[in-house]
């Protein structure tokens, strides 16, 4: 840092403001700091640094599966939410699984980082409730879970609800839902987001028919476009589709186009998560927007805190929803 300070003409505390990504250097100085680095190839020396501090300078992001665009976006939201405090952000793929998760919350895994975010899809309430570690966790999940933990969660049945309910209010009476679970059984995202379609129907003195409900064997683009293909084929009719994710929504379009169906004139159809691309299809995907900004907001809120040794009562929070009106429903 010394020969470095000295090549750029500046303090070594100025150095060390760049290199930990402060915010108190102009941007002229920090180029020149950056440009001098470069030349003398010097390279931060993580393990030290690490052992001065007392930590690692990472947490984990622990999520189902990396290949779903949901879960990249969230990702990308995370590394540029904690990049902003110079924390690195190590993303874990659980594979949706008990042993995964387990896998990632093990003594040793969780001794790599500051902290950890934790989506909870395989573990059951009773798992997470015998974890002991001292390094913080915060959940992200739709189920139950112990209150010791901070835990964000979306409002799926709420979400669920609100979309279902605008294609009832815009007068459409056989409203399908793509990736629904006919079982009511109330703990994860496809069951809480079919309960939500339910609910949508109750609430206006209707009743759901659950022979629109088309379960898919994967959360996928491709199963949807197959399942909605075959449902077609077979003399299913309905003038509406709710798809409990973008991906299915997409899939479900393009079984609609097969079949030769205009959208959203035959056929209005709505989605869930808000993906960047859903505004980009033809038509535009109307979906619900399920507050991806504020989940990655307060659950880095939480775990900077913890990770400071707050130690307030755990918080319990729902993520607000709203409806993302485009192309698909209009009309």
């Amino acid at each position: 840092m010394s020969d470095v300070a000295r090549a750029a003409g500046v303090s070594i505390m100025t150095v060390s403001n760049v290199v930990n990504g402060r915010p108190r250097v102009s941007a002229q100085t920090r180029s020149r700091v950056i440009e001098v680095i470069a030349e003398l190839g010097y390279e931060v020396n993580l393990s030290a640094k690490r052992l001065r501090a007392g930590r690692a300078g990472t947490v984990a992001l622990i999520v189902p599966r990396l290949d779903h665009p949901y879960f990249g976006e969230i990702a990308a939201r995370y590394v540029a939410a904690f990049g902003a405090h110079g924390i690195h952000v190590a993303v874990e793929q659980s594979g949706a699984s008990r042993e995964g998760e387990l896998s990632a919350v093990s003594h040793a895994r969780l001794q790599m980082y500051d902290g950890v975010l934790l989506s909870v899809v395989g573990q059951s309430y009773d798992d997470v409730d015998r974890l002991r570690t001292q390094v913080p966790i915060v959940l992200l999940g739709e189920q139950e879970m112990p209150g010791r933990f901070d835990h964000v969660m979306l409002a799926n049945v709420e979400g669920a609800e609100l979309a279902t309910g605008a294609l009832l209010d815009r007068g459409r009476r056989s409203v399908a839902i793509v990736g629904g679970i006919p079982a009511r059984a109330n703990t994860g995202m496809a069951e809480l987001r079919t309960q939500g379609w339910r609910n949508a129907h109750e609430a206006r003195g209707l009743v759901a028919d659950e022979r629109l409900v088309i379960e898919l064997a994967e959360q996928e683009t491709a199963d949807a476009h197959r399942q909605v293909a075959f449902a077609l084929e077979h003399g299913l009719r309905f003038d509406a589709v709710f798809a409990i994710t973008d991906q299915d929504a997409i899939g479900a379009i393009a079984a609609l186009h097969d079949a030769g169906l205009a959208i959203p004139h035959d056929v209005a159809v709505i989605g869930f998560d808000d993906l960047a691309l859903s505004e980009h299809l033809r038509p535009s995907l109307s979906t619900i927007d399920p507050g991806n900004g504020w989940v990655v907001e307060q659950s880095t809120r939480l775990l900077q805190a913890r990770m400071s040794g707050d130690t307030a009562a755990p918080e319990h929070l729902t993520a607000p929803v709203r409806l993302v009106e485009r192309s698909s429903t209009r009309g």
